[in-house]
């Protein structure tokens, strides 16, 4: 079998090619995808070229980990059947190419295990739930929330719903005026129009560096920083004012498959809304210029790829 997929062929440089697929093995599946996402985050930095070593790093390479679709075949061990409708957090069954996170192809090989089950009716809203999965990680919602945010990007938006389907009213910071609105069930603030210093939880989900003296001064004795986002300079910070605070500071790392259980079921019992957060979609015909849409618009909160016409 062979797929058309999005090749990062260098930085700053990709484009739309057929590569040959791993064959399927009995506990695997293939997927027909109907759409993936765009990452702003770790795609962006294998755009860029700047994402620190990882393994399975390299050029050339499929990037996504956001994709959608139809199970086309399953293998006798699979666990899963075909017709369902999964979310696919990428794929390594590229013959010649690696795949880090290799989701963004028109045909997709991938773990009958790795694969989860979402409603068909959610469309191509079915993106998000990788970014639903990485905010509850960090924030359970049966767990202490954040009183602070920053950042009112998609992975902040929706922190800020599982925290307000949680009871709480957290704050958001945010220094893009074009990225304040959206905003239900808390508020969302320039940093420099908020006077607290009392937080007890800030979660960051921005990606600065340089950040951490910042939100140190806004926390309460004993409060905690949680760094949420990804980063890919050395992150460091005046130590006697978080010494002062006896400040803690905890890393959020990748989510779980539990995670993804979780978001499934309070999306299902309408606990958790995916309205509003995809802002661009793009045939994937078109993924070269949206990708670059996708990193340097501002305004694209989350740009989404229609493969359905990919042959």
């Amino acid at each position: 079998m062979d797929t058309v997929a999005v090749l990062m062929k260098e930085p700053e440089r990709l484009a739309l090619s057929r590569l040959d697929l791993a064959e399927p093995g009995e506990a695997d599946v293939v997927v027909d995808v109907a759409w993936s996402g765009i990452s702003t985050g770790t795609e962006r930095l294998l755009w860029s070229g700047r994402m620190p070593p990882f393994p399975g790093m390299g050029y050339p390479l499929v990037p996504g980990y956001e994709s959608v679709g139809r199970i086309a075949a399953a293998g006798s061990a699979s666990g899963r059947s075909v017709g369902e409708t999964v979310f696919v957090p990428g794929s390594t069954g590229f013959r010649n190419a690696r795949g880090l996170f290799g989701g963004a192809a028109s045909r997709l090989v991938a773990a009958g295990a790795r694969v989860v089950p979402i409603d068909a009716t959610l469309g191509d809203l079915g993106v998000l739930i990788a970014l639903a999965a990485t905010a509850h990680h960090a924030f359970p919602i049966d767990g202490p929330q954040p009183g602070l945010i920053v950042g009112h990007g998609v992975l902040g938006r929706l922190m800020a719903r599982i925290a307000v389907a949680a009871g709480a009213a957290p704050v958001v910071w945010e220094t893009n005026p074009a990225r304040r609105g959206g905003a239900h069930g808390y508020a969302v603030y320039d940093p420099a129009e908020d006077p607290r210093k009392d937080y007890r939880i800030i979660a960051d989900v921005s990606g600065d560096a340089a950040i951490l003296d910042a939100l140190v001064a806004r926390l309460a004795p004993g409060g905690e920083i949680v760094l949420a986002g990804f980063y890919s300079d050395r992150l460091s910070f005046a130590f006697p004012p978080a010494f002062m605070r006896e400040a803690r500071l905890r890393i959020a790392a990748e989510w779980k498959p539990a995670d993804l259980v979780s978001v499934s079921a309070l999306i299902a019992a309408h606990r958790l809304s995916l309205d509003g957060l995809i802002t661009h979609r793009a045939p994937a015909r078109d993924a070269e210029a949206a990708y670059r849409t996708a990193f340097t618009d501002p305004a694209c909160l989350k740009m989404v790829l229609d493969w359905r016409e990919v042959q």
